[in-house]
């Protein structure tokens, strides 16, 4: 059974299913709701029912008090609906509301995509949650107060787990250890989330989403937070990379397509190998863009990937007469040892 909630004061509407809280609900529709614990605990995500009810299915949760409960208030992170509702809750339009946490975690699971890059899941204390908006970053904090910058590779409706793609740099003090002596169940510590590269919900327009390297991440999850908040817009997906070693998660993508029609998807690979066999699309992926697409106005465009990548793109996506507004980027630079971001992995 699903029940449908009305939001207010911006009348947004959901459906929530009898066996999902409401914050749960909110967050895979794609409102940014206020949150924190996600325990019951700190009260951040209250809220208040104007009409119909709610069960907590247990006890009350210790983060809301008496006279809180009497006048309505009810935290959404733990309230599931008994019947249809009207709620009032302060919606996060921006970046700027998002709260920034300085947090230890707890790495959880390393896997190895490809010959050079490693998916990392780091998970924050029971207690904790980190709040962010699809495509943003993290700082990992280093012993010595220096910091490396990855994107977030999961949507903010599925936040169990913080997902980083790790491209191994020789050389590169951190990536050395992530791929050579980082254990399971090893402690760092992040600072985040970061970043105004992230999903404009609120626009209408198809996107274009172009990665170079494991300029994915940012897009993998901001692609699977429009599938879970029931965005159709059209989406193409370009990924450039050298070789075919160098692709990965092409499988996860490829079932995009197969399950949603509005996706579509171009790898394009620069150098390929005699291995590879390739009969793809070749060159740099800006140039695969603009030859699928003669006319790019009414796009969105987020590119993220190498500097080089990115600017070259993004000059000759002016040519075509592209507005700044309409173009959305996150460049790895490399900044080593400053409070800029610092990408190692860049392709």
């Amino acid at each position: 059974m699903t029940y449908k909630i009305v939001i207010q004061p911006s009348a947004h509407q959901l459906d929530v299913d009898e066996n999902e809280t409401i914050l749960d609900a909110a967050l895979r529709h794609g409102f940014s709701f206020p949150y924190g614990c996600r325990g019951g605990a700190c009260g951040a995500c209250m809220g208040k029912v104007v009409s119909g009810s709610i069960d907590y299915r247990g006890d009350r949760p210790r983060g809301i008090s008496d006279q809180e409960e009497i006048a309505g208030q009810v935290l959404f992170c733990q309230a599931y609906p008994s019947s249809d509702l009207e709620i009032e809750v302060h919606e996060i339009l921006a970046q700027e509301e998002i709260r920034v946490k300085t947090l230890p975690v707890r790495l959880a699971h390393k896997e190895k995509l490809t010959h050079d890059i490693m998916r990392l899941k780091l998970q924050l204390p029971q207690s904790e949650r980190l709040q962010f908006l699809a495509g943003q970053y993290i700082d990992i904090l280093l012993a010595d107060g220096r910091r490396r910058a990855f994107s977030l590779a999961n949507a903010p409706h599925d936040d169990e787990y913080l997902e980083l793609h790790v491209r191994h740099v020789e050389g590169g003090e951190f990536t050395d250890k992530v791929f050579d002596s980082l254990q399971e169940k090893s402690l760092l510590r992040m600072e985040g989330p970061h970043g105004d590269f992230f999903l404009r919900e609120e626009s209408e327009r198809p996107m274009i989403l172009i990665g170079g390297g494991t300029g994915f991440a940012p897009l993998k999850g901001i692609i699977e937070h429009a599938l879970a908040s029931d965005h159709h817009r059209p989406m193409h997906l370009f990924c450039g990379v050298r070789a075919g070693r160098d692709l990965y998660m092409d499988a996860m993508v490829k079932g995009w397509m197969q399950e949603y029609d509005f996706v579509q998807y171009t790898p394009v690979l620069s150098e390929p190998s005699d291995e590879d066999k390739w009969s793809g699309a070749l060159g740099f992926v800006h140039q695969e863009v603009l030859k699928q697409y003669q006319n790019l106005v009414d796009f969105d465009i987020y590119m993220s990937g190498p500097p080089i990548m990115v600017k070259t793109a993004r000059d000759a996506f002016r040519e075509q007469g592209v507005a700044d507004e309409n173009m959305f980027y996150d460049s790895f630079d490399y900044a080593a040892d400053t409070l800029k971001k610092i990408e190692e992995g860049a392709d």
